[in-house]
């Protein structure tokens, strides 16, 4: 069923044919007929950043930015689901085309640059949906404000976001915002984790619950940059790491059709690059912090390949809008205990 709807999808622009296929999604949702298109999947609770998990395979943030499309993604049988990535203020992201498919490779080049409505909307988003499992809000800056003042940003969108997220998720890593994979490094990257962890802790405090913070970053570092992140998050006292954002480095589809399109590749050719710096991490972490992966993930097998590396969970967003529902159930079947 679902490759028959893909092929259909696939005859519409790309960014027409992603909104196109959620508001089915949703309407499949409303009328109770999942069934048709999801698979059953296992149970397989896991205890990750002190949260139940139902099964260790969650959505990527990205695909649903702005939580219109929470209850349709529960009823898909992810473990967990990450929406966003959300600003303070509504933005309408780069000018289109900014999504461009190259199936040759199950890729997806997207220069988007957070296009959201704001945090407010989002927040108005999750009060309605009915779903009550783990959510993670992923959260950045606005494209305007200057990378020294990104700090207010984000602690505008960790307060609004921290009563109705299960997690929040900071995202380090987009390729699409000027200046922001900068905040990945040296005494900017400290400054902003350690008003995060300050804030975290006030919140807490207010809320009367412990909400976890966790960083995303980018495939593109070596090794050494690798370990000295591992240091600054450990350091600041952060609870979590998803490893990775999409990737710049575009030479593996270079020959195909909008292989050379700006913005951040991802799907199967980021998979080894993504696996990497997740084992990277697990070396540098030495358990001390749980790992979340994603980059490439298109079958058990590569799910298998990210537990095995040292993930702790996994999430997909590519490989979903490629394999559809079914690679949902068989990565959980994959890593299940």
């Amino acid at each position: 069923m679902y490759s028959l709807l893909r092929s259909l999808l696939f005859t519409l622009p790309t960014e027409t044919s992603h909104n196109v296929s959620l508001k089915s999604l949703d309407s499949l949702e409303r009328l109770g007929l999942m069934g048709l298109i999801s698979h059953d999947v296992a149970d397989d609770p896991r205890q990750v950043l002190g949260l139940t998990f139902p099964n260790p395979v969650g959505l990527a943030a990205g695909l649903d930015k702005n939580g219109d499309h929470i209850d349709a993604m529960a009823a898909l049988g992810f473990g967990f689901i990450e929406i966003g990535t959300v600003t303070p203020r509504p933005q309408p992201g780069n000018p289109m085309p900014r999504l461009f498919r190259l199936p040759k490779a199950n890729a997806i080049i997207n220069r988007m640059g957070f296009n959201n409505k704001g945090i407010d909307y989002l927040i108005d988003r999750v009060k309605e949906a009915n779903y009550r499992g783990v959510l993670g809000i992923n959260i950045g800056k606005n494209f305007d404000t200057p990378v020294e003042r990104a700090v207010d940003d984000y602690l505008i969108c960790m307060r609004k976001a921290y009563p109705h997220a299960s997690y929040i998720t900071v995202n380090l890593s987009s390729p699409n915002t000027p200046g922001l994979r900068d905040l990945q490094f040296g005494e900017p990257l400290n400054h902003l984790l350690a008003a995060l962890k300050a804030e975290q802790q006030v919140l807490a405090d207010m809320h009367s619950v412990y909400v976890p913070v966790v960083v995303k970053i980018a495939p593109d570092m070596i090794d050494e940059d690798v370990d000295t992140v591992a240091k600054a998050l450990l350091d600041n006292g952060i609870d979590g790491v998803i490893a990775t954002n999409t990737t710049i480095d575009k030479r593996a589809v270079a020959d195909l059709p909008h292989g050379a399109e700006m913005g951040g590749l991802s799907g199967a050719p980021v998979r080894d690059k993504s696996t990497k710096v997740v084992a990277r991490l697990a070396k540098a972490l030495q358990g001390r912090m749980p790992i979340i992966g994603v980059g490439g993930i298109d079958s058990g097998d590569a799910a298998l390949e990210k537990q095995q590396a040292g993930a702790a969970l996994v999430q997909i967003y590519t490989g979903f809008i490629y394999r559809g529902p079914a690679l949902v159930a068989e990565c959980a079947k994959a890593l299940k205990n």
